[in-house]
């Protein structure tokens, strides 16, 4: 399975990390905001209720209730539902700015019954409130009445609105008020829609300046991989400088131009001895060919001792033709393969081919497509054994009664000649590794075909030398495809 971009993922991975952070502390944030002003708006209430109990006539309720919007010192008049109940239960004054929601007079009464009395020493029965009457003579000896118990705030919603409401009692009074959330929950909702804006803005600018900070510590790994992609038998002295690179790929890039040393060495040396043996070879083998054939000269015709002679001299001839191909392809991984220039006709080269094609597979069905004039700067000798090793290969593994199809047209600035015949499906596994050297292929298909796997690997080279290339077609079941395109003009 294909991991997604390395890149991509440390960007991915810094944005959640980042988002995740921040969400947490936007909720936090949100929270300890909203925490905060309610515990601001219950410590006015707090404020409020205790003002009330030392004043809790009628008259100077209505007056209170008139100045409570602005106690709480906001820009816009809040909803405030006040209740005033006497010692006995009963109402001194009611008050609810908001008429339509009914509920809010039965919550604060729910609310006053809930709310517990002051305590009063063992003993002592609770104190009388004081008369209302200017007439009748006050005592001297009032005792001061107790503190409440702190006022405990709830917050409940009914079908409209949302109230704080905090109650106290006294033994002479007791007050409720009920304080609207609506404006709370408007500048909460504000700064929740600041988050919801800011977070995705800040994830975005993370994620770029991630994407941007991982691609520069990532460079090295792109320089790596550009040297990589230039690897070849002809690039092996590419080294990365390490002048600029980071303390951590300071060793992963040492150790691979240190590889990098060791392939170019073993290359060398395999390419030298591949060219030596071949120049070794040459000489002993041409010897015994010239004596091969001066001797069959001389023995009877139709002896065994010519059939035998024959043989050897067909095996000396196929071992002189494997040293040429190690020649060249020593000489083509050095990068010395020398062309003689000059224009070729790959259009007569091709009829020429197909009379040999004729006498060699008459039973093969032959059909071309030639375009006239197809001419390209080559060397015409190289150029020959590419498609001599074709046409061998299209003959060799063709199907008994089977056909070849011959087609040769210009394409812009290049020449495409396209082979292709009937044969067996090569194995997937044998397509990648057709241009191998020395490569066989399944033994089934190849046991009866004569060949060290040296020819396509060779005409492959060649093409290359030309700048031009060698492809294996994808063709549909029954049928083996190769390409040989070549440009008009070298550079």
């Amino acid at each position: 399975m294909k991991l997604p971009s390395f890149r991509l993922r440390i960007a991915l991975l810094s944005a959640a990390l980042a988002g995740s952070a921040l969400v947490g502390f936007g909720a936090v944030s949100w929270f300890q905001i909203y925490n905060a002003k309610i515990s601001r708006l219950d410590a006015e209430m707090f404020n409020q209720l205790m003002r009330l109990t030392r004043s809790p006539g009628r008259e100077r309720s209505q007056r209170y209730a008139d100045s409570l919007s602005h106690a709480f010192a906001t820009n816009t008049k809040i909803p405030i539902a006040l209740l005033v109940l006497d010692a006995n239960g009963n109402t001194v004054y009611q008050s609810n700015s908001l008429p339509a929601d009914k509920n809010v007079n039965r919550l604060l009464i729910e609310r006053l019954e809930l709310t517990p009395l002051p305590p009063f020493p063992k003993g002592e029965p609770p104190p009388k409130p004081p008369s209302t009457n200017p007439h009748q003579e006050q005592s001297p000896f009032i005792r001061p009445l107790p503190p409440p118990p702190p006022p405990q705030f709830v917050t409940v919603a009914t079908a409209t609105e949302t109230w704080r409401i905090g109650a106290a009692k006294f033994p002479n009074v007791q007050v409720a008020i009920a304080v609207s959330l609506q404006a709370v929950n408007q500048e909460m909702a504000s700064i929740r829609n600041i988050f919801i804006v800011s977070i995705p803005g800040t994830l975005l600018l993370l994620a770029v300046g991630a994407w941007v900070v991982s691609g520069s510590a990532l460079r090295p790994i792109r320089q790596l991989t550009g040297v990589i992609q230039q690897v070849t038998v002809k690039g092996l002295d590419q080294r990365i400088p390490i002048g600029t690179t980071d303390v951590e790929f300071v060793e992963l890039i040492q150790v691979f131009n240190q590889m990098l040393e060791r392939l170019e060495r073993s290359f060398t040396q395999a390419s030298r001895f591949s060219a030596d043996a071949a120049h070794e070879l040459k000489t002993p083998l041409t010897i015994l060919q010239g004596e091969l054939e001066r001797t069959l000269q001389q023995v009877d015709p139709g002896s065994q001792v010519q059939q035998r002679l024959s043989n050897l001299l067909d095996e000396v001839r196929r071992l002189s033709g494997i040293m040429r191909k190690l020649l060249l392809l020593s000489l083509a991984d050095a990068g010395q393969m020398s062309l003689y220039l000059i224009e070729v006709d790959m259009s007569e080269l091709l009829i020429e081919m197909l009379e040999d094609v004729e006498l060699l597979a008459p039973d093969l069905a032959v059909q071309t497509d030639i375009t006239d004039k197809l001419t390209v700067q080559g060397d015409r000798d190289l150029l020959i054994q590419v498609l001599q090793n074709l046409f061998s290969n299209a003959i060799k593994y063709n199907l008994a009664n089977g056909w070849i199809q011959i087609h040769a047209r210009k394409a812009e600035t290049s020449v495409r000649v396209t082979i292709v015949n009937a044969s067996k499906d090569i194995a997937v596994t044998d397509k990648e590794r057709i241009f191998d050297r020395f490569h066989r292929g399944d033994p089934a298909r190849t046991r009866k075909v004569e060949g060290i796997g040296l020819g396509l690997s060779l005409a492959r080279e060649i093409a290359r030398a030309h700048h031009g290339d060698l492809t294996l077609d994808s063709t549909s079941n029954g049928q083996t495809a190769f390409t040989l395109t070549l440009p008009i003009k070298l550079d």
